[in-house]
């Protein structure tokens, strides 16, 4: 019952409520061993893949930002802050600073800032009750615990920047670069060669690679169109004759058309840089959508029959499943082997969105469960008398969450290790 008692008093509280250094003994001994294992898959992970490596660094580094943003916004609202931990389990290394202990402790599954009072559960030493969390008004309240979302977005919005600036943002370049051309097809008889821009079929501008592919789908074998191109700032232009497509290619039309085929694929997106107002510009709209996406794709991936389907059927829609740290650097790497530096920031700033709004979910013992609680109060307090809730009665409502989010977890994981993406 101490166990259980101390993890119910742990989970409402947002942290240990144990604030003493822990003495020597065997079981940091453990936490010693547990972090040198650790770092030695890290550096494993960095000689396999230096991307998947970047990846969890950005990931540790994000969860650091989050409870700097918790840590900052307490000590503005004059809150007690006690600890600051990287990690959880038993404490590896840790000082003490101005009445606060910083520390690192042995599984890097988190983070967390100890502040006194967060609820009715949270015990407050005599003379800290003007400096405890629930004894603030409802707006720092409300700050303090959805500041570390807050850090995610803004990690996220930093990161888009950066590359849009810098690396440039991944969209529609307004032109038709040649990617490959196939043998014996009349785009080769021209000379066609890839990294050559398609300018204009006929008289067509071409902007995409869907108004080439329209343009051509709209002749039959046999029609003789004006194909122009550059090839290194020089201008080409050759007249071809369109050579009937393969079955394969023709499926949806009738079977009295003969659509065209010139044998070359074209790619219209790249990497274009953008001006810091563009950049700025475009992040609103891409964050937004990354919002939306994210909160239909949270519905839809905590669905307990969507993990079963996941689970017992190999053709479930991968787009569905969940996963873990471990899926989100595997596909981070291999993005970087293909795309790169930039694409990864992206996934970054993708993951960040996703941590951000699933932890402001209105449950314990995410931070959006204590927002919903100080609403709630706030709610009921009526002519100057503050109501505050009794979280023991919602522990048990946090029980069946904690179970469904190592459901969610161990689907994740096993997923991820026997069906990698």
């Amino acid at each position: 019952m101490t166990l259980y008692k101390s993890l119910r008093e742990e989970m409402m509280a947002g942290g240990s409520t144990e604030d003493r250094p822990e003495p020597e003994s065997p079981g940091r001994s453990r936490g010693v061993v547990t972090a040198v294992v650790i770092g030695g898959l890290l550096v494993w992970l960095g000689v396999e893949n230096p991307w998947s490596l970047l990846v969890v660094l950005g990931l540790l580094v994000s969860v650091f930002l989050h409870e700097v943003g918790h840590f900052v916004t307490a000590g503005w609202a004059g809150m007690k802050r006690t600890q600051f931990f990287m990690g959880f389990g038993p404490r590896v290394w840790s000082f003490h600073r101005r009445g606060v202990e910083y520390g690192v402790r042995a599984l890097p599954l988190g983070a967390f800032v100890r502040i006194v009072g967060m609820n009715n559960l949270d015990p407050v030493e005599p003379g800290d009750e003007d400096v405890a969390y629930y004894s603030k008004p409802y707006r720092w309240r409300l700050l303090v615990i959805t500041a570390g979302s807050m850090m995610h977005f803004i990690i996220a919005a930093v990161l888009l920047f950066g590359t849009y600036v810098a690396g440039g943002r991944y969209q529609e370049t307004g032109r038709a670069e040649v990617m490959a051309v196939s043998e014996g097809t009349p785009a080769a008889a021209i000379g066609l060669q890839p990294g050559d821009v398609v300018e204009r079929i006929d008289d067509v501008v071409v902007t995409s690679s869907d108004v080439l592919r329209n343009r051509i789908r709209s002749l039959e074998a046999g029609d003789s169109v004006e194909l122009f191109w550059t090839r290194d700032g020089k201008e080409y232009r050759a007249e071809l004759v369109l050579a009937e497509a393969s079955a394969g290619s023709t499926a949806g039309t009738s079977d009295s058309s003969r659509p065209g085929f010139v044998g070359v694929s074209t790619n219209s997106f790249g990497r274009e840089r953008l001006s810091p107002l563009d950049a700025t510009g475009r992040i609103v709209g891409d964050l937004a959508n990354g919002f939306w996406q994210t909160v239909d794709g949270i519905g839809t991936v905590a669905n307990p029959l969507n993990q079963w389907d996941q689970l017992t059927n190999e053709d479930a829609d991968p787009a569905k499943r969940p996963t873990t740290v471990v899926g989100v650097t595997m596909v981070a790497g291999d993005i970087g082997d293909r795309f790169g530096f930039w694409a990864v920031l992206e996934v970054l700033a993708s993951i960040n969105v996703f941590v951000g709004l699933f932890n402001l979910l209105p449950l314990l013992p995410f931070d959006g469960g204590h927002a919903a609680i100080a609403t709630y109060e706030r709610l009921r307090s009526r002519r100057g008398r503050a109501y505050r809730a009794d979280v023991e009665k919602m522990w048990p409502v946090t029980v069946v969450v904690l179970a469904l989010l190592l459901a969610l977890t161990f689907t994740g994981l096993y997923l991820d290790i026997t069906r990698p993406f």
